[in-house]
């Protein structure tokens, strides 16, 4: 989800979208940062419901230390990131980078590499692009496939005819769509996938090609912590020792952000920056950050202090009216917003 390298999928929706790999990033700059702002929102509010205290500042390591040791291993992956905005094709910056790195892990003696093991990591990378090319690969057939019988059209339209000719329930139907299409699937061939045969039907509806094909990207990707299957929510229970089910609910909770910020960006391109103002992108992503403020509040119970069942349910409503593109609604929502917290704060003063 997060640009400038966002993996083998971002690279496939510039193609199959016709706009430049930079224009993808750019679209998902925003949403991403919103997502990652979410996500750390929930982590801080569930820490202040329990009462958990920091690392405290010596045992932290020191970062300008780790930069000298190790800061020259990030070279690399500037110049590929500059040489992918610049223009190259994907194939050129990642050659350079290849004998880039080399150059760069030879700077220190800690670092430097023997021959053999350039051998093991040129292996390695070369198991590593297998998936990738099969996906690729397949890509094709299910395009063709889906092109030729019209499945994806017919799957569109039978989306479109569900929904009533709406587009908030397509958008909901689509949603269920890309999540149970994307459970269990790899994110190259997740995207492949939801782009040929859920996004038509937002297409269809007028949505933009790219907030279109952004929206079903988001939403193949979420499934990955979305119960029942939520493969990663098992992955990160095996190393916890938690229970899979319960860790991939608690995920869910987390990553709320990216189940809404999808319907933004689709309600109101402006969040993807295409024909925006400065102004316009702002205010939009002003909205939808204090929104996404509310509804993590509310999910994990705690705002200035412990939410109580109304004020849960109030937020929610708040953190909805700002998420929805519209001045009044956004007014009503943060004048709702603040009536709670300045009663969370109060309150909890009065505790203290």
């Amino acid at each position: 989800l997060m640009p400038p390298v966002m993996g083998a999928a971002a690279f496939l929706m510039a193609e199959f979208v016709g706009v430049p790999y930079i224009d993808v990033v750019k679209a998902a700059a925003i949403p991403a940062l919103l997502y990652f702002t979410g996500v750390w929102l929930g982590v801080h509010f569930e820490a202040k419901r329990k009462k958990l205290k920091g690392i405290p500042r010596a045992e932290l390591p020191n970062p300008l230390t780790l930069l000298k040791e190790r800061g020259h291993l990030a070279i690399p992956l500037i110049v590929i990131v500059y040489l992918l905005v610049s223009g190259y094709t994907p194939m050129r910056a990642a050659l350079v980078a290849i004998f880039l790195s080399i150059l760069c892990a030879m700077l220190r003696k800690s670092t430097r590499m023997k021959p053999i093991e350039i051998v093991y990591g040129l292996e390695r990378g070369a198991k590593g692009v297998l998936g990738v090319l099969v996906a690729c690969a397949s890509a094709g057939i299910i395009i063709g496939v889906v092109t030729k019988t019209g499945v994806g059209l017919r799957l569109a339209s039978g989306l479109i005819d569900l929904a009533g000719g709406m587009l908030l329930p397509a958008m909901f139907f689509t949603m269920i769509t890309a999540i149970v299409l994307g459970m269990g699937v790899p994110t190259t061939a997740n995207y492949v996938i939801t782009s040929t045969i859920a996004a038509p039907a937002l297409e269809q509806m007028g949505v933009p090609v790219l907030a279109a094909h952004m929206f079903v990207f988001y939403f193949g990707i979420i499934a990955d912590v979305t119960p029942p299957v939520a493969l990663a929510a098992y992955a990160g229970a095996g190393i916890s020792g938690g229970n899979a089910l319960k860790t991939g609910v608690h995920a869910s909770k987390l990553a709320i952000a990216a189940f809404i910020i999808p319907y933004v960006f689709v309600l109101s391109p402006v969040l993807l920056m295409v024909d925006a103002t400065p102004l316009a992108i702002v205010s939009v992503t002003l909205t939808a950050l204090l929104g996404m403020i509310a509804i993590s509040s509310a999910l994990c119970g705690f705002l200035a202090d412990h939410c109580r069942p109304y004020e849960r349910i109030l937020l929610i409503i708040a953190g909805l009216l700002m998420i929805k593109p519209g001045g009044i609604t956004d007014l009503v929502g943060l004048a709702l917003f603040v009536v709670i917290l300045v009663m969370q704060y109060r309150r909890a003063k009065e505790a203290a």
